[in-house]
């Protein structure tokens, strides 16, 4: 079935915050990841998470790492897991299992690591959590491991893979045309999921793609000085406040790439390409939201 390209129609954005509001309003984020090495990555999702609009951020981590963690910023939580002095065990998922109770969003990944024990409990969440997951970096490589598990998501998902990562999904190469890219995002995001869950692929790159098997979207913004570790972590951050914040979540990963790239063309008038850092986008996330807002005025 050809997919319903969809990049030129207005972007989806998010409603205007009401004066009585209150920051349950804005979702609950549980972000999960870190591990010994490896600190930055969760802090910097959960920093995009807070900047993005999510009312309340917690971030779930190994016990090992937690003060690091917590130290990077006082405005999101941390709550402890069962690790290995290093990363989570398998038996950390239960314990997590027990914290998604009230959540809005899950994200799950940024700075996991890698081993048998964190493919079992990846596969557990994945298969077990009922809100919306953003799932990216270590926790798409144990999705490989065990590529079956694609079709059983309790939830909604959204897959945020780079080429590499997408090929060991699939176990194919990608082209290096946006028809082949695209219709290989398209064909994974189809396959996946089941009737009443579905999954939204965001292919990242040049030109990052966004699709749910039925449509597309080619991201227009960004540049070569996002090409920086950690800029994956912030996307994530991203996503996931905007689905907090009620957006469906092939509206959320639309938005959150274009918002992304936008931080980071921001980043890079200021501060120029090579120059530029992750924590620089998370740092230039309210000038890119306030250019939408200015936008719909």
């Amino acid at each position: 079935m050809p997919l319903n390209d969809i990049t030129s129609t207005p972007l989806p954005h998010l409603a205007k915050r009401r004066p009585d509001s209150h920051k349950g309003d804005y979702g609950r984020a549980l972000v999960v990841g870190g591990s010994r090495g490896m600190s930055g990555a969760i802090a910097l999702a959960g920093l995009a998470t807070l900047r993005s609009g999510a009312g309340l951020v917690t971030l779930a981590v190994p016990r090992t790492v937690q003060d690091v963690v917590a130290s990077f910023d006082p405005s999101y939580m941390t709550h402890g897991l069962a690790d290995d002095g290093e990363r989570f065990t398998a038996a950390a998922a239960d314990e997590l299992i027990s914290l998604t109770d009230g959540i809005t969003v899950l994200a799950l990944g940024p700075g996991l690591g890698r081993s048998a024990a964190l493919t079992e409990f990846v596969v557990h969440l994945y298969r077990e959590v009922k809100q919306p997951m953003v799932v990216d970096a270590d926790a798409l490589f144990a999705l490989a491991e065990q590529p079956d598990v694609l079709q059983s998501p309790a939830g909604p998902r959204i897959l945020t893979p780079h080429p590499g990562e997408f090929a060991r999904l699939t176990g194919t190469s990608l082209g290096t045309t946006n028809d082949k890219r695209t219709s290989a995002a398209g064909e994974l995001a189809s396959a996946s999921g089941a009737s009443d869950a579905s999954v939204v692929i965001v292919l990242k790159g040049h030109r990052t793609i966004v699709t749910d098997g039925s449509r597309t979207s080619i991201n227009q913004t960004g540049n070569p000085g996002m090409a920086t570790g950690g800029s994956g972590d912030v996307l994530t951050g991203v996503i996931t406040a905007l689905l907090c914040q009620g957006l469906t979540p092939f509206d959320a990963a639309r938005l959150g790439v274009h918002v992304h790239g936008l931080a980071g063309d921001r980043a890079a008038e200021k501060l120029g390409q090579v120059s530029l850092i992750a924590s620089d986008l998370v740092d230039f996330l309210p000038a890119a939201f306030q250019s939408l807002t200015n936008a719909l005025k």
